[in-house]
């Protein structure tokens, strides 16, 4: 097996050259990496580990595993309306299940190519990290900036602002359902929703100035709307007839299972803002020039808690109880 040094060079680190036009003034090598921010921006920083049959199958192609490590990290910075731009990787290789070096390179490339392939789509540059051995996971953190002051948080919701998703739901836990029935084939709408989820990097930097709240929808629309109530103050009417299901969905599982995947699945990780009534048509419009829907779904209220929705649905994906996938 390469040594880890080996493996970063081959399959992760991109050029000094490119690095160095990308706001990186050091990179990889040193002991930690020197970035440049923008002159007026502030920085969004989150972190994200992916641990194997938790976040993703242990026979998941590995394009699919490292574009999905980086996909769900940069979704924070998406609900926080930043630009991404630099990224660093913490991967814990498992060398066991390797039968030789030839198929270690094999996993790496293909792994590096899903992670690359992300970063180059949205303007993001893997600017360090560290190679190890144990039982697979990927530790992602991403920076993104945006302009000082116009950060979308979780907390501006107010009694009033309708609430409203980007593009569909109930693709994550349709695709994970398909999974553990034996379906493979990549090209399937629910599993691509499931396996290679994509940002909406483009979507938050268009809904800053309209959204008085926004997060991600990575533990399921219930449970990620209940952490926008509390820190906003505000509870929730609920339409579950608007909810927008992902393709191929009810046809799947059925029309109550595909709602309550849209409800409760979890890993979508489209937004979930809320708005002025006054500026829904301008963010749907916003949003309709990347191809994105942005659906009302229900309104904020003064009354906390959630109505229009049945207790039993209320229940999100919740680390250390879930099965493996």
């Amino acid at each position: 097996m390469l040594a880890e040094f080996d493996l970063i060079r081959r399959y992760l680190m991109p050029s000094q050259k490119r690095l160095a036009t990308d706001g990186v003034a050091l990179g990889s090598g040193d002991d930690a990496a020197l970035l440049i921010p923008q002159a007026g921006h502030q920085l969004a920083v989150s972190v994200d580990t992916s641990v194997v049959n938790v976040h993703f199958p242990h026979d998941a192609p590995s394009f699919a595993i490292g574009h999905r490590a980086l996909a769900v990290a940069l979704s924070d910075l998406a609900a926080m309306g930043a630009d991404a731009r630099w990224c660093f990787m913490a991967l814990t290789l498992d060398q066991r299940t390797f039968s030789n070096d030839t198929a270690i390179h094999s996993w790496m490339a293909g792994f590096g190519q899903g992670f690359h392939g992300l970063c180059q789509r949205h303007a993001a540059i893997l600017a360090g990290g560290d190679v190890t051995s144990g039982e697979l996971a990927v530790g992602v953190t991403v920076m993104g900036e945006l302009p000082a002051g116009r950060a979308l948080t979780r907390a501006g919701a107010r009694p009033g602002d309708v609430i409203a998703v980007t593009g569909e739901l109930g693709g994550g836990g349709g695709g994970l359902a398909l999974w553990k029935r034996g379906e493979r084939d990549l090209e399937h709408p629910l599993l691509r929703r499931y396996l290679l989820p994509e940002p909406r990097l483009a979507a938050g930097v268009a809904l800053r100035g309209l959204a008085s709240a926004a997060m991600d929808i990575s533990d399921g629309l219930l449970a990620d709307l209940g952490h926008l109530r509390e820190a906003s103050g505000v509870g929730a009417i609920l339409d579950k007839e608007a909810l927008p299901l992902a393709e191929g969905l009810e046809g799947a599982l059925g029309r109550e299972d595909a709602q309550q995947a849209a409800l409760s699945g979890g890993d979508d990780y489209e937004l979930l803002v809320t708005l002025a009534p006054g500026d829904v048509a301008h963010a749907q419009h916003q949003l309709s020039e990347q191809g994105l829907a942005l659906t009302v779904i229900g309104q904020c209220t003064e009354a906390l808690g959630v109505q229009g929705i049945a207790p039993a649905h209320h229940a999100g994906w919740q680390h250390f109880n879930e099965g493996t996938p």
